[in-house]
């Protein structure tokens, strides 16, 4: 049986410690690599190109979403599942517009888990069944209003990664170095951001953030300028 080689991006240390304890238990699954935030696990799934990427939704400073975009954009052929702690609609719907291979709550059971890793290995998708109707649900509705904020607004990946920046509470300065920026290009990305979504401050961006899956509504969040 062929080894499946996997990717593991959580934010929590003890979440990818169980989850690798699970997936390896399954025999012919290994986990190669980790990353504890979406902009590690884009930079990891270049280096090691694992045959599967499990990746969370909720991660600071770069969310799962957007790491499976910047991936997707870059290596279209990776297999993607992604982990939600919650049973929302419009992560749901998000994911699917990227082209991930699979979507999983995290109250999956381990069998599930090693079932879905296993078929998605093999070229096909897998969703939890809590979402199964609503997949099928939304593929006759597509186009819906709550799947569509984000890319009716036309933001740019590194737009993207400034709005969620912005939304965690970083001020200019730090949002600069995480992203290895100048502080003028901050201001110049945050500039187009207001323009772009005819929002005028820190606080309405962070509403837009939440209101469109970039960062979860149970994000502690400041509106440092």
């Amino acid at each position: 049986m062929k080894m499946i080689k996997v990717l593991l991006a959580d934010d929590h240390q003890i979440v990818r410690e169980g989850l690798r304890f699970l997936l390896e238990a399954a025999g012919n699954i290994q986990v190669v690599s980790e990353a504890e935030n979406g902009r590690k696990a884009v930079e990891l799934a270049k280096e090691v190109r694992p045959d599967i990427i499990l990746m969370d939704i909720a991660m600071p400073n770069l969310n799962g979403l957007e790491a499976a975009r910047q991936i997707l954009q870059s290596m279209p052929e990776s297999r993607i599942v992604i982990l939600s702690a919650h049973d929302d609609d419009a992560y749901l719907e998000n994911a699917v517009n990227l082209g991930v291979a699979g979507f999983l709550i995290k109250q999956t059971s381990a069998n599930i888990l090693t079932k879905a890793i296993r078929e998605i290995a093999l070229g096909k998708t897998f969703f939890s069944p809590a979402f199964a109707k609503r997949l099928a649900q939304y593929e006759k509705v597509k186009g819906m209003a709550t799947s569509q904020k984000r890319h009716d607004a036309n933001l740019t990946s590194r737009e993207i990664e400034v709005l969620q920046l912005v939304a965690e509470g970083m001020a200019n300065k730090q949002t600069a170095s995480e992203l290895n920026i100048s502080i003028k290009t901050v201001e110049k990305h945050r500039q187009a951001l207001m323009d772009k979504l005819h929002i005028h401050d820190t606080a309405g961006l962070t509403r837009y953030a939440i209101a469109a899956g970039i960062i979860e509504s149970s994000v502690q969040v400041t509106t440092s300028e």
